[in-house]
């Protein structure tokens, strides 16, 4: 009975290209090789074929539900809730725009996060099928799959502290794609956050790859708003009220300037006298901003101050030096624009 004998060979679940070289030559070392050099790579072909298929689909799909939760409207009924007489949003300091932003950053973060666990799922499972394709018996290894973890446990604590680790900074909003963190010894906007390492690029273009694990604070300067701090000097013989009503006009002015609109989102405030120190006295000046604009918009009203004090004729405190004459005891030079008295002027003489 040749079909039985066929079945004998190949096996009931051997290659069909075993069977037809086993049925047209009845030799068993030819149907052997067919079997090793053409079915089981076709196999192991197509199971790689089948699974870069299901990613790309499972991947366009997590792409669809990404780009659905961009342009959903959840955030935005939250932001626009009421709560005594104020909606949430405002209460908050939350814009609309900035609730959108930050609902697209968080739904890119996730689904970069979804697509390398569908990658890893798919990789394990083509690989223990290949292993099974290959003749190895697989129940075993699934088996001490279990030992195997706690093994890993023991032997990869870093790797699974950064697993962990990631899985919690992305599922608590810590940080996403597009934002601008401090971690420490990196600082940056975040470009790619995975399952082990969160990569960022630096102002200077640097970019830097961060183990999740070893992150022991994140501060994010993208959620919701920012501020923006000045700490203006000025002379010691500047008054201060007047001071700080010119400072509170170039402000106001750069908040009603329609390039700002949006930009500065609350009535700018002159918080006064920060420090007295030996260069001046320091005022300080904060403005509400929308997220990542801080920076644009102090650079802004560092210049309009620059111009408005040349107009004013308000002084910054800068270096003076008194030279004195080892010589002439109790005699001293000022440099030109110093208040330090020259002998000459106080009625004493060199000599």
């Amino acid at each position: 009975m040749p079909a039985l004998d066929q079945y004998d060979q190949c096996g009931q679940d051997g290659a069909v290209s075993c069977r037809v070289v086993w049925k047209m030559t009845g030799n068993e070392t030819a149907a052997d090789l067919a079997e090793w050099l053409i079915g089981k790579p076709l196999a192991i072909a197509g199971l790689i074929l089948i699974a870069l298929v299901a990613r790309w689909l499972l991947h366009r799909l997590i792409d669809r539900v990404v780009r659905q939760t961009e342009d959903g409207s959840v955030t935005g009924r939250v932001s626009n809730m009421t709560f005594g007489g104020r909606s949430v949003g405002s209460r908050f300091g939350i814009s609309p725009t900035d609730a959108a932003t930050r609902r697209m950053a968080r739904a890119r973060t996730m689904g970069s996060l979804l697509k390398s666990i569908v990658t890893g799922v798919i990789f394990t499972i083509v690989l223990i099928m290949t292993i099974s394709e290959l003749g190895y018996d697989v129940a075993p290894l699934i088996a001490s799959a279990g030992i195997l973890g706690v093994a890993l446990g023991f032997g990869a604590q870093a790797l699974v502290r950064d697993f962990l680790s990631g899985i919690f900074m992305i599922f608590e909003d810590q940080y996403g794609v597009g934002d601008s963190i401090d971690v420490g010894e990196a600082t940056g906007t975040v470009e790619a956050v995975g399952l082990r390492v969160t990569r960022l690029r630096d102002v200077n273009g640097t970019v830097w790859y961060v183990r999740n694990g070893e992150i022991l604070r994140v501060g994010n300067m993208s959620q919701n708003w920012a501020r923006t701090v000045l700490d203006v000097a000025v002379a010691y013989h500047e008054d201060i009220s007047r001071v700080r009503r010119v400072l509170a006009d170039v402000a106001h002015d750069l908040w009603q300037d329609d390039e700002f609109r949006g930009v500065v989102i609350e009535e700018p405030e002159i918080w006064g006298v920060q420090e007295v120190g030996a260069n001046g006295v320091l005022i300080r000046v904060a403005l509400k901003t929308a997220p990542q604009e801080q920076w644009a918009v102090g650079r802004e009203l560092r210049q309009r101050i620059k111009a408005r004090f040349d107009f004013e004729g308000i002084e910054v405190p800068y270096p003076e030096w008194v030279v004195r004459d080892p010589a002439h005891q109790g005699s001293a030079v000022a440099p030109t624009g110093s208040t330090a008295p020259t002998p000459e002027a106080d009625g004493s003489s060199a000599e």
